[in-house]
């Protein structure tokens, strides 16, 4: 084991590589810029930049990158050599302090929902020193934050920045109220990032696959998860050595991937790193999808990252463990007790009031065209936001809305009935797989990202709104005289709780009741993400960005853009797809197989047999046949109208509900096909060769 930690982290200009390559005043300097904030000059960066370059050279980098992440939400690059020829021959290496801070990639060919067009095309990278510049394929790539020239965000990561900012500065000020004064208070993050693996080969014989990520048809396999053997079981020898392989990898890289195992679905699984503070973890998943894709072809499979590849079985999300820690101590922390604990019910009811408060914009952050596949079933939460608490805390809080003495239950010791087994400690807090933002002991589970998603945007909605919260409790009472703060502060708990305890459901998020409870309470149930777009540019969001000082509204309205024209694409990319498929491998492949099912009728005819097996399947196929090509002719007259809507929220909508009705419309009508088609005909990977390949 010591062999393969060994090299952990040996592609990483961290600070224990500074340390060793950087003079002492110089990281001394820089660790000011990293752990404090404070500004960074260019003697410093030049004498950083040179120490990066001789590390990297000497891992056998030749180029360098700034690493952004842009408004499509994966990660780009451009690599620049640090080669240098020189006049009288031969060649030099250069890395300069500006080269570090500062690179100019054209800005008109990035997703900017209107900020920037293709004549306005100067656009800024710069520097982020908070998160580990790495070596990847050679290449030393710089995380850096992505601007336009007149200095608009056009990327994830600067209003990430902006947020983790808001929520340190109001923490700062509620912990001052009581007597505490961190250094630093960061978010953390731990991304559950769930993923299936399939073959190959199988991958690429089909279509809808290779271009939308996701089976746009397929007849349910023989067996699902229903057996529930999967979960937890032995991890195929393909699957360990893809594993074991991006293990090392990501281990090079810094990233403490830690826990993997098979997911509930077939061929599904997931890796969950260590947690780390929110910017760099959320650089470190991105990395990680993407040497999770590049390193399963080693191995003969095809990384599927899609929300919901498969229908009828689970589909994949990536849990966001998020949290809060002042100077290393975790905020959410209860304690013991965590009724006397009041810095913690603060923080507590300040979380509660911000999910409420801004559900529908928490709603937002996670919707895409995939997510709306995933959510509601299959272990997925529901589109309704709502908070789990479990019974501990559910408690508390409720005896604190009602005034009543609230007396813990404590930690209970289970005994499993057999003498060589250990007692152990049972949680105060159950977990509850359909809750949308559940509390798991010290942090609170955000689990309705997608899997495909870059967490970037609920995070910053997250820690914004959280900032809100915060700012609220901070002005109400640093006023108050330090003798009266302790009743003070329960007193606005109390109201506070009292206000948003309607946002606290400990039970079931798929029960059919509860979509009526949670209308009864008020709660929003935006049930697709072209129903929750707008609420990024309602007025209470765009308050809440302004003072929050995360995002300008231009900012936000460009993102509000650029989520709809993806949305659009999307769909319009999978209606050419089906249509594709449909028309040029479906139904040819079911004609042909009808066609010798009618030779074989009149070959039997002629030597008067009549089976009357071959009759009936001729008739269901020829039927089924003209029930696809109609449903096809359907969905090509609402793709056709979709695209000729102008504005994109209205064929946002249509899309949404018209458009993937018809889709649906022939995935069925063609799925019922397969089930009657000689396997010899069909010209597709079936889901019982795609989920148990092995």
């Amino acid at each position: 084991m010591s062999e393969h930690l060994h090299p952990f982290g040996s592609l990483v200009f961290d600070k224990r590589t500074m340390r060793e390559w950087l003079p002492s005043t110089t990281y001394k300097q820089l660790m000011k810029t990293i752990d404090n904030g404070e500004p960074l000059n260019l003697e410093v960066a030049q004498v950083v930049a040179h120490a990066m370059k001789e590390w990297a050279i000497q891992k056998g980098a030749t180029h360098f990158t700034h690493w952004f992440q842009p408004l499509s939400g994966v990660t780009s690059e451009k690599h620049d050599a640090f080669l240098w020829p020189q006049a009288e021959g031969g060649a030099l290496t250069r890395f300069s302090g500006s080269e570090l801070i500062q690179g100019e990639p054209d800005a008109s060919s990035f997703p900017s929902g209107g900020l920037r067009a293709t004549f306005e095309a100067r656009g800024y990278t710069a520097w982020d020193p908070t998160s580990y510049a790495f070596i990847k394929d050679e290449v030393l790539c710089i995380p850096t934050a992505f601007c336009s020239y007149n200095g608009e965000a056009l990327d994830k990561k600067t209003p990430l920045l902006r947020s983790m900012h808001a929520l340190e500065k109001q923490a700062k000020r509620v912990l001052a109220l009581f007597g505490e004064t961190p250094q630093r208070i960061l978010c953390t993050v731990g991304a559950e990032q769930e993923f299936f693996l399939i073959s190959e080969k199988d991958y690429a014989s089909r279509e809808d696959l290779v271009l939308c990520g996701r089976t746009l048809f397929g007849a349910p396999a023989c067996k699902g998860q229903e057996l529930e053997e999967h979960y937890f079981g032995a991890i195929r020898p393909t699957v360990n050595a893809f594993m074991k392989e991006l293990d090392d990898e990501l281990w090079a890289l810094g990233i403490a991937a830690h826990t993997k195992h098979n997911e509930v679905a077939p061929a599904q699984h997931e890796l969950a790193p260590v947690y780390t503070n929110a910017n760099r973890a959320i650089d470190e998943n991105l990395l990680t999808m993407e040497k999770m894709r590049l390193l399963a072809s080693h191995h003969g499979l095809a990384c599927l990252l899609h929300e919901k590849p498969f229908e009828g079985i689970n589909g994949s999300g990536k849990h966001n463990n998020w949290s809060m820690s002042a100077d290393g101590t975790n905020l959410l922390d209860p304690g013991e007790n965590p009724r006397a604990n009041l810095r913690f019910l603060v923080i507590l009811c300040a979380i509660v009031e911000a999910v409420d408060t801004y559900q529908e914009l928490l709603r937002m952050s996670i919707a895409s065209a995939g997510n709306d596949h995933r959510l509601g079933a299959h272990e997925a939460p529901p589109a309704i936001v709502s908070i789990f608490l479990g019974s501990e805390l559910g408690g508390i809080v409720d005896a604190l809305i009602h005034g009543k003495e609230f007396k813990t239950a404590g930690q209970i010791a289970m005994d499993l009935g057999v003498e060589v087994l250990p007692r152990f400690m049972k949680d105060n807090t159950d977990r509850n797989r359909t809750s949308p933002f559940a509390f798991t002991g010290n942090k609170f589970e955000f689990r309705m990202p997608g899997s495909s998603t870059n967490l970037s945007d609920a995070t910053m909605v997250l820690n914004t709104a959280v900032a809100k919260s915060l700012k609220t409790f901070a002005d109400a009472l640093e006023g108050v005289a330090p003798d009266q703060f302790e009743q003070a502060a329960i007193s606005y708990i109390k109201s506070s709780f009292t206000t948003h305890a309607n946002i606290i459901f400990n039970g079931n998020g798929y029960a059919a009741q509860w979509e009526k409870e949670a209308q009864a309470r008020g709660l929003s149930n935006k049930k697709t993400a072209a129903d929750a777009f707008s609420a990024y540019v309602s007025d209470e969001a765009l308050k809440l960005f302004e003072e929050m000082e995360v995002l300008h509204e231009t900012e936000v309205r460009s993102r509000y853009e650029v989520k709809l024209e993806k949305y659009n694409k999307l769909l319009s990319i999978e209606c050419s797809v089906m249509e594709r498929m449909a028309q040029r491998t479906y139904i040819p492949a079911v004609d042909r197989y009808l066609g010798d099912v009618a030779r074989r009728i009149k070959n039997m005819a002629r030597i008067s047999l009549k089976c009357n097996t071959d009759l009936a399947l001729a008739k269901r196929l020829a039927k089924g046949i003209d029930a696809a090509a109609a449903a096809l002719h359907d969905l090509q007259e609402k793709h056709e109208h979709a695209q000729s809507i102008e504005d994109q929220q209205e064929r946002a909508l249509y899309y949404a509900y018209d458009v993937q009705a018809a889709m649906h419309a022939l995935r069925s009508a063609i799925d019922s096909l397969e089930v009657i088609t000689s396997r010899d005909y069909w010209p597709c990977p079936s889901y019982n060769n795609l989920l148990f390949y092995v």
